[in-house]
């Protein structure tokens, strides 16, 4: 079974708001002063150009922007989170107070831009291994404040969530092992527990991998493993466990990695080092 993924539901909203709560605290402060010189009747009308290609995903951040800063700004989107776009291409027209236009800029873009990067990072090693049945994941990896931004634009792109955060499901590393006596024992103290969880534990060699599945772990995470070891895990798990693999993925051996015969590949470069596609908000 795949991870669950992100709900797009009244919670995820929630943070929408609280993100765009304090992106407007960050930015407006006690008030925007550029926009002041701007007499309060002038009205504007402006075009989002993306000057470079990628994977566009942010409306319901810049939406909520406009709804937080002045509710008379219209917006008419002309693409969708997670479409391809091309440069030159115009993402959306937005028509209101020219004041209220330009305080919403920045914030709009810096969340647009962001999160186009996130996804078009994500787009593109989903496409690298789409001809395997291997899975791309996200990880905690993430921007402080921003974590369900940025796996909501993992997922538009096509990859898929792990988990959110530290309660929503068990990832039991080396020193939760370390901490607990060992494989065997963290897995035993998690079934005591009894949990409603999914458990997904790390190994750091095959030893480790073999004693994971004699103790009934279902998902486990192969850490730094090459690609022949990779191989050899595959053929020791026979389909008991998921399996994913993780640290230190070098794009040059995604294709590689992906045919082993994993599971999963999670990729803290989905979410930290995203390049933010260059846009322009230009009022006609």
């Amino acid at each position: 079974m795949d991870p669950s993924p992100l709900s797009v539901n009244e919670a995820f909203f929630d943070e929408v708001r609280r993100n765009v709560r304090a992106a407007i605290v960050e930015d407006v402060g006690s008030g925007d002063i550029n926009a002041a010189l701007i007499s309060t009747d002038q009205l504007a009308t402006a075009h989002l150009i993306t000057r470079t290609a990628g994977v566009f995903c942010g409306q319901p951040w810049a939406d909520e922007t406009c709804q937080q800063i002045d509710t008379s700004i219209t917006l008419e989107w002309l693409v969708h989170d997670g479409q391809s776009v091309t440069p030159g291409d115009a993402l959306l027209v937005a028509h209101g107070p020219a004041r209220s236009l330009l305080t919403c800029e920045r914030i709009m873009l810096n969340f647009i831009q962001l999160l186009s990067g996130t996804a078009t990072a994500a787009s593109q090693y989903v496409e690298a291994i789409s001809e395997t049945s291997a899975k791309i994941l996200d990880t905690r990896k993430t921007v402080p404040g921003l974590r369900i931004a940025q796996k909501y634009a993992v997922a538009v792109a096509g990859a898929k969530n792990h988990r959110l955060g530290l309660f929503d499901a068990y990832l039991i590393k080396e020193n939760h092992i370390a901490a607990c006596g060992g494989i065997s024992e963290v897995i035993s103290k998690v079934r005591t527990l009894n949990l409603d969880k999914p458990v997904e534990i790390e190994v750091q060699n095959l030893t480790q991998l073999q004693e994971a599945l004699v103790s009934g772990a279902n998902k486990i995470l192969l850490d730094n493993f090459d690609i022949l070891a990779l191989q050899e895990a595959v053929k020791i798990n026979q389909g008991q466990s998921k399996l994913e693999a993780s640290g230190g993925i070098d794009q040059d051996l995604l294709v590689k990695i992906a045919e082993t015969g994993v599971d999963y590949i999670s990729i803290g470069a989905l979410t930290k080092h995203c390049r933010a596609i260059d846009l322009s908000l230009l009022i006609d």
